[in-house]
This record gives C-alpha cells, sequence and structure tokens, in this order.
C-alpha cells in the first residue's frame, strides 16, 4: 500500500508499541492474582492483537486492509461517582527493584500507562494522516485505547490504586468565573 513518509513512520512507531502491548498483556494475564484484573485483560488482548495484524496489514500489503474488521471496545462507565473513590483509603505503594513476578498493582499501572500513551500517539498520528482509510483505522485505534484506558483506570480506582477526589469548590468557583458565555 501507498503511504506517505510520515504516515510509514508514525506506523512503524504504532507498531512497535502494539507489539510491546502484545507482549505485555501475554505475561500479565499469567501473573494477575485478581480474577477481575485477568478477566479484563482477557477481554482486552484480543483487540490488541487485532490492532497489531491490521497495522502490519497496511505496511504489508499492496492494498487497502478492510479497516472494517477492527471494531474499538465500548466505553463501559462502572462508577457510581465520577469524581468519589468508591473506597476511602488508597493503597501506599514503593517500586520494586528485583522483580520475579508482578502484582496486580504493577499489572494494572503497566497497562493503564501504557494504554494512556497509545492512544496519545493513535491522536497525534490520526490528525497528521492524509490517507482516509488509515486516519479512520488510527481514530478507531484510539478509542480503542481511551476505552481500554478508562476501564482500567477505573478498575484501579475500586481498589484503592489510583485516587479520585473532588475538586474543592474554590478552585472550581475560581476557574468559573475567568469565563463568561458568548453571546448569541
Amino acid at each position: 500500500m501507498q503511504l506517505a513518509s510520515h504516515e510509514l513512520n508514525d506506523l512503524s512507531e504504532l507498531i512497535t508499541g502494539c507489539y510491546n502491548t502484545v507482549n505485555c498483556m501475554a505475561g500479565f494475564i499469567n501473573q494477575a492474582q485478581d480474577p477481575e484484573l485477568k478477566e479484563l485483560l482477557q477481554r482486552h488482548f484480543p483487540l490488541h492483537v487485532q490492532d497489531y495484524n491490521l497495522k502490519v496489514e497496511f505496511v504489508q500489503s499492496q492494498t487497502t486492509p478492510d479497516i472494517t474488521k477492527f471494531k474499538p471496545a465500548d466505553l463501559k462507565p462502572m462508577l457510581d461517582s465520577f469524581t468519589q473513590a468508591p473506597v476511602n483509603e488508597f493503597a501506599s505503594a514503593t517500586p520494586r527493584t528485583v522483580v520475579q513476578q508482578h502484582n496486580d498493582r504493577e499489572i494494572a499501572t503497566a497497562y493503564l500507562i501504557n494504554q494512556k500513551g497509545s492512544a496519545k500517539n493513535y491522536a497525534a498520528s490520526a490528525v497528521e494522516c492524509a490517507n482516509p482509510d488509515l486516519r479512520a483505522f488510527l481514530e478507531n485505534a484510539f478509542l480503542n485505547s481511551s476505552h481500554h484506558a478508562y476501564e482500567m483506570w477505573q478498575y484501579m480506582t475500586k481498589k484503592g490504586y489510583y485516587p479520585l477526589m473532588p475538586a474543592p469548590q474554590n478552585a472550581i468557583e475560581t476557574v468559573a468565573s475567568m469565563y463568561q458565555p458568548v453571546q448569541q
């Protein structure tokens, strides 16, 4: 398939990122102890493999891949509040310098950071993409990573691994006072 040079460079980086995601997730699925975390990773894994394979197809095929075979995961809100964590205590942690097996918090953190970074990389590549089919695929890949990051963030928030708290009212009032609506 004919690609612009910047599209090829972006695809190369995105393929490398997806290669990393698939490899890490394969290990994380085997190491996860919490059944909820393991199920979440197992459910997400096939979409990352599919995403990787489509990107490889974009650089290897002489024709445009069938991007309709990749649909992003649905957004799945699970928390009752979007400003208050369902737990009152947040677990303290210290990075380990010797690791034989990752614990659930380390797995969740690595996957969340991976998906947040992937979403940003997909978005940046999509807005620079000239090929409309590749652009549509990258937009779907962005949504997939964004939705996976959101689901992992919710899991971490429920476990007390990630803080969630309301913004102070005085800060909201200060920002709100700085802007006025446009009169139409």
